[in-house]
């Protein structure tokens, strides 16, 4: 059994300059207040490029007292403190900045306060009122931003967050180490954070503190990786473990029939939406269904494209079977938690792992909104080219009177119009944003990469260019083969086509549409935008979102009166659902698959996220 009590971890990476005299002051100070042979200096080495190894392993070999813990690749600050933390030997675990920005007469402060069992976990401070710590403004205002998000995001009592100067209490930071999902700078944070809400013991204590060598405010580190880990965290910690599958449901069917009610009661005269439905002819109306039906196949053929462009091969009917089960799960749960069924499912019966199963899904989701937006986007261009976008502008504002602000009066048709424009402007850039993908992705070159890094150079910089590059790169995959570009992004504007076909012949079953070619190309951008409104999951399926946003389109475009415009696309998603649910249970039958367990085995599955289309 060993007699180590404490275990110093010193985080290191390139540090071939500092780290003997960091090694050898660590060292003497504890050996100033501990007995001999109760600590251990553990030189923490982060995949280091230059001589910082052969340093650390020749002071191992020369003092017993200290260890080398080395990584072949970069864990990150947090990774690496992680990785060390796990096989030391003492109880009571520290690390500190090998810089010694923190004064070493407060290590004995810190190292006791947990080592006499009187409090779990200890952290320096550069915040309290009491403290000399030297901040320039260059450090300091980003600090203190900072530290004032985490205490109200995430309702901690500390004042300083990021002082890298803490000691734990061994079993406590072994548990919290299997919360904490950052390894990089949000690492010191998110324990502080975790270790408050379990009710272990803080002490923040304030040291005396001087920065040392160079440090500025990075764009990409702070503001955008900072950033993103305080609303990961809180949304993990205060916002999900409330969010039960009963609760969301619950809520999501309320806000849509609220909106219904809300459009039907008071938009529309509720007897004259139901005359509408209850007078459009049946057969035709089954025949749009048989229409839609159509392009399921095609997903199949598609997603089979995608499939083998990513190096696995399947047939069409299995994967039409798949897609038809994860969208009948997202008719059935909410926040499109069926998307993940569809990657359980083909891991399940053809062996295809998670991450490809994901990745197939996140690129099959680029193609549909680029075809949608293609589609909104082609019409909504004409729109403005024509001048066609005063009918909408009016039919928004139709019952919006003028605002008055001061001296300026707003007129709402006129807003309406340059929203109209600017929504044609994000059309437009979409259609050439396929022109850039494609153009990146026959280049031999790492667009993803130079662009981040130009914003920054620091490790957090890498990390989130690797995620984007991990995503950017199954797209480019398909893309950089010609010939399954041309297969897949040709099957996604078929695809969707035929969507709008099948709302097309819903149009042709009410008996006082007449069909022309101003109404057709309406359609079109009606269940494009109608589909682009489903994008955000309020609610299974989007009900009640795309009825919205169609409705509003159609009154804008045509002379179809509200009543039956919403009449309309109330049976266009009515056909559209009762096909994917018909054909979603004949596939789980088929497959013999239940959509509670692919739900939950997909979201256990832990090895990447589903993309949301």
């Amino acid at each position: 059994m060993s007699d180590v009590e404490v275990s110093v971890v010193l985080p290191a990476y390139n540090e071939a300059a500092t780290i003997e005299e960091t090694v050898e002051t660590t060292l003497s100070t504890l050996a100033a207040f501990l007995p001999a042979g109760s600590f251990e200096v553990i030189v923490a080495e982060d995949g280091c490029e230059d001589r910082t190894p052969e340093i650390a392993t020749r002071m191992a070999d020369a003092d017993e007292r200290v260890r080398h813990v080395h990584s072949d690749e970069r864990l990150g600050r947090g990774g690496a403190l992680s990785y060390a933390f796990r096989q030391a030997e003492g109880e009571t675990l520290v690390y500190f900045d090998t810089d010694l920005a923190t004064d070493m007469r407060h290590l004995e402060e810190l190292v006791e306060s947990v080592r006499s069992g009187e409090y779990d976990v200890a952290t320096g401070s550069r915040w309290l009122p009491e403290n000399r710590a030297d901040r320039p403004a260059k450090r300091g205002v980003p600090s203190l931003g900072y530290n004032t998000l985490v205490r109200l995001f995430l309702r901690s009592d500390l004042q300083d967050h990021q002082c890298g100067f803490k000691a734990f209490d061994r079993a406590a930071a072994l548990d919290l180490l299997d919360e904490v999902e950052d390894e990089h700078w949000f690492w010191d944070t998110e324990l502080l954070v975790r270790a408050q809400r379990e009710g272990y013991r803080v002490k923040e204590f304030p040291v005396d503190w001087t920065p040392k060598g160079d440090s500025k405010v990075d764009l990409v580190r702070d503001v955008f990786g900072m950033g993103s880990q305080i609303v990961r965290t809180w949304w993990q910690l205060s916002v999900s473990p409330r969010i039960t599958r009963k609760v969301s449901m619950t809520a999501g069917s309320l806000l849509v029939i609220a909106a219904l009610v809300l459009a039907v009661t008071v938009v529309f005269d509720p007897a004259a939406v139901l005359d509408a439905i209850s007078g459009a002819d049946g057969v035709v109306v089954a025949f749009s269904g048989v229409v839609y039906l159509l392009s399921w196949p095609l997903r199949g053929q598609r997603y089979r494209d995608i499939l083998a462009r990513l190096g696995h091969d399947s047939d069409t009917w299995f994967l039409t079977g798949a897609i038809f089960i994860s969208q009948t799960g997202n008719l059935v749960f909410p926040a499109r938690l069926g998307d993940g069924v569809r990657a359980y499912v083909v891991k399940a019966r053809r062996q295809i792992p998670y991450p490809t199963g994901f990745a197939s899904l996140a690129v099959e989701r680029v193609f549909d909104l680029l075809a949608i937006t293609v589609l909104a986007g082609s019409v909504l261009v004409g729109l403005v080219v024509t001048g066609g976008t005063d009918q909408v502008a009016q039919a928004i504002a139709a019952d919006v009177p003028p605002v008055t602000i001061g001296d300026d009066t707003l007129d709402p048709a006129a807003a309406a119009r340059t929203a109209l424009r600017v929504a044609a402007v994000v059309g437009a850039a979409a259609i050439a944003g396929v022109a850039v993908i494609v153009v990146s992705a026959r280049r031999d070159s790492d667009l993803v990469h130079r662009a981040v890094t130009a914003l920054s150079n620091d490790s957090y910089a890498q990390y989130v260019s690797g995620i984007v590059e991990q995503f950017v790169g199954d797209v480019e995959t398909v893309v950089a083969d010609r010939g399954a570009f041309l297969r897949v992004g040709v099957g996604s504007l078929v695809i969707w086509i035929v969507d709008v076909l099948t709302a097309v012949v819903v149009f042709a079953a009410f008996p006082s549409i007449e069909l022309s070619p101003s109404l057709v190309a309406a359609a079109f951008f009606a269940v494009s935008v109608g589909n682009l409104a489903k994008i955000l999951p309020l609610s299974p399926g989007g009900i009640g979102l795309y009825e919205g946003a169609f409705t509003l389109i159609v009154v804008g475009l045509t002379t179809v009166t509200g009543p039956v415009a919403l009449a309309i696309s109330i049976v266009d998603h009515a056909v559209k659902n009762a096909v994917t649910i018909v054909g979603g249970l004949g596939s789980m039958a088929w497959l013999n698959v239940s959509l509670t367990t692919a739900v939950e085995e997909s979201q256990q599955s832990g090895e990447i996220e589903p993309e949301a289309d």
